[in-house]
């Protein structure tokens, strides 16, 4: 008789483990669907386990694992921000968007639900998920401007540039992923310098930040 091949060995998995299982499993089946198309039993499919098993770490059923993906992908963003102190600001800022964008073009479908809003399992808290991602870039980007005070003028511009990168990435994506990453990168680092400048016509802090960033080149 042939021997068979030994059956391998169950590995009972932690709590933290089969959380971190059924969220992967949540996040890329709403990568590529909106929320009202992902039920629990494709997150259970997906994960190849039960849907009795999803409720017992989700007993809030599709909401509560909603949110908690949800969460999963802001933290995922908030790390695209993550970037060393070191070297010139706008090869940094490049970098930064590089992984911003290699996000947006893996959860292509995700992203659009995410960030337009509008889904029937939207809620005041994963409003304040989605504007958290946004005020980390904010702080990430005024720390790498070295402001510790930074004026309202400077915020706003600083939060306008987050909002068109936002929009921008939408608009990528309903135009089929044109231009090229690289180009589309570029574009937007380059747009940060031209609001920064415009804004500097009428805020000294700008001003200096400008005129800065031009010796850093």
């Amino acid at each position: 008789m042939t021997p068979q091949a030994p059956t391998p060995a169950y590995r009972r998995l932690s709590v933290e483990e089969r959380r971190s299982q059924l969220l992967e499993a949540a996040l890329s089946l709403f990568a590529h669907s909106t929320p009202e198309d992902v039920s629990l039993d494709d997150v259970a499919e997906a994960a190849g386990v039960s849907r009795p098993l999803v409720y017992r770490y989700f007993p809030g059923g599709k909401q509560q694992l909603y949110e908690a993906a949800l969460m999963s992908a802001a933290d995922e963003l908030r790390h695209c921000f993550d970037e060393p102190h070191e070297g010139p600001l706008l090869p940094r800022l490049s970098r930064a968007l590089d992984r911003y964008l290699a996000f947006v073009d893996q959860h292509d479908t995700g992203f659009s639900a995410l960030l337009q809003g509008g889904s029937v399992v939207e809620t005041s808290r994963t409003t304040a998920i989605v504007d958290g991602v946004r005020r980390a870039a904010a702080e990430h980007i005024l720390s790498h401007l070295h402001v510790d005070e930074p004026g309202p003028r400077l915020r706003m511009t600083i939060r306008m540039w987050i909002t068109a990168v936002e929009a921008a990435s939408l608009i990528w994506l309903d135009e089929g992923k044109q231009p090229p990453l690289e180009e589309l990168r570029d574009w937007l680092v380059e747009q940060f310098v031209a609001v920064l400048a415009v804004t500097a016509r009428r805020d000294a802090q700008c001003d200096e930040l400008v005129r800065a960033l031009a010796t850093d080149l």
